[in-house]
């Protein structure tokens, strides 16, 4: 991570899996952000327990409570990430929270499709909206030319399993909910690239692997990476992400994935 210089970086689904490891992560580099920030729907549940004790360490890590379906929760988290930062803008938006509904084409319902696409999609969208203005603060006050992660990025945690051209591991599992929320995940971060490119903000798609995770071990079979893997493979690939690769689609690996 030799270079990735962030002064603030927001993560959202923080409490597990890929978010708790990418704040983990962050906060154990030599030269950690001056702020992160830590989503979740409830920072007094049961399973924020590891974030708390983080927290305790660590007086640069915030946890902020933001429900991704619910646009008032997404606005107060904005307003109170706002208050923290102050004068400064945020660096690097992480939108990580997603959902999984099991299903194959005969047994999806429009519930689970409506749910996992607000999680998804909706959620990603609102939240990149609402925190647009200190992304786009960033990018002013930034002396860095051109695009970067350090610099102003929206990074969604996306996943293979929403390529069409690819249907990536469709005979572990048919997730039609999910895959479809992935292909248009895909397709909202290539209208932000275009949307804020303009502003100096980079947009990036980003599929984390198969991970071990509470989601990646709903099928039958042992996913293959763990989190540290995952995680440290992602914050290997935003510090040599640039204008070339806004609107893209990767792999945490850095290779760069069909739609």
């Amino acid at each position: 991570m030799a270079g990735f210089n962030v002064r603030s970086v927001l993560v959202t689904g923080a409490n597990r899996g890929i978010g708790l490891g990418l704040v983990k992560q962050f906060l154990g580099k030599s030269d950690p952000p001056e702020r992160v920030f830590a989503t979740c729907r409830d920072p007094e549940g049961e399973r924020v327990q590891e974030l708390k004790t983080l927290a305790s360490r660590h007086p640069n890590l915030a946890i902020v409570a933001l429900e991704a379906t619910n646009p008032a929760s997404i606005k107060a988290a904005a307003a109170r990430v706002e208050e923290h930062l102050k004068s400064s803008g945020l660096n690097l938006l992480i939108n990580n929270a997603g959902i999984v509904r099991l299903s194959t084409l005969e047994s999806e319902t429009p519930e689970d499709m409506s749910l996992v696409y607000a999680t998804n999609v909706t959620g990603p969208l609102l939240v990149s909206q609402a925190f647009l203005p200190l992304l786009k603060k960033a990018a002013q006050g930034s002396p860095q030319p051109g695009m970067s992660c350090s610099k102003a990025a929206i990074v969604n945690i996306s996943s293979e399993g929403g390529s069409i051209t690819n249907v990536f591991a469709w005979q572990l599992g048919q997730v039609v909910s999910y895959r479809c929320s992935k292909a248009a995940l895909n397709m909202l971060t290539k209208c932000q690239s275009l949307g804020y490119g303009g502003d100096g903000i980079l947009s990036i798609a980003v599929h984390p692997g198969w991970v071990q995770t509470d989601m990646g071990s709903s099928t039958s079979l042992q996913a293959p990476l763990t989190v540290d893997m995952s995680v440290r493979g992602i914050l290997n690939v935003l510090p040599k992400l640039s204008k070339k690769d806004n609107g893209a689609f990767m792999s945490w690996e850095g290779k760069v994935l069909p739609w």
